[in-house]
């Protein structure tokens, strides 16, 4: 999952991850929310600085489009009695922290590909996520899950300006 964030970047050992968290999101729009709450409470604890704002967006981004386009029937619709728990929660928010970079990644059980609206209406109501996730992340992508795990991973990176030493 990680061979494409090692791009034009020095090498990731992704057993080097210096902080890591997840989350289990239910399947229902009120996530996105909770995602967004958990993502800033976790970037502040990791004191990120700067890109906070720009990688709680994308992640927001990230989960609407999993909630949207990703779960089959009505599911994002399911109220809170309908919520799966955490181990079988369909869409599931990753935060790796590496000194320099920072990955955010939303599982989804779907294996559709997820592509861009080409558009140039930007004042369209939907169909603008991952035109936003482009524009504030520094690269994204996606890939199949395997094993056990079924459906994408759909992801973002986030480059990280080094850390301001107190003298």
């Amino acid at each position: 999952m990680l061979k494409p964030l090692r791009q034009g970047l020095p090498p990731l050992d992704p057993t080097a991850v210096s902080e890591a968290a997840s989350c289990a999101l239910p399947a229902r729009y009120e996530a996105v929310r909770e995602a967004r709450h958990f993502t800033r409470a976790t970037l502040e604890r990791w004191d990120v600085g700067e890109r906070a704002e720009d990688i709680a967006l994308v992640v927001s981004e990230l989960v609407t489009n999993a909630l949207r386009h990703a779960l089959p029937g009505e599911a994002a619709d399911a109220g809170e009695d309908d919520c799966p728990g955490p181990n079988s929660s369909p869409v599931r928010l990753h935060l790796m922290h590496w000194t320099g970079r920072l990955v955010c990644a939303v599982r989804d059980p779907s294996h559709g590909t997820p592509v861009p609206r080409e558009s140039d209406d930007f004042s369209a109501e939907s169909g603008r996520g991952l035109s936003l996730v482009d524009s504030f992340a520094d690269g994204w992508g996606w890939h199949p899950l395997a094993g056990a795990l079924s459906g994408k991973m759909v992801w973002a990176l986030f480059l990280l300006p080094p850390a301001e030493s107190a003298d």
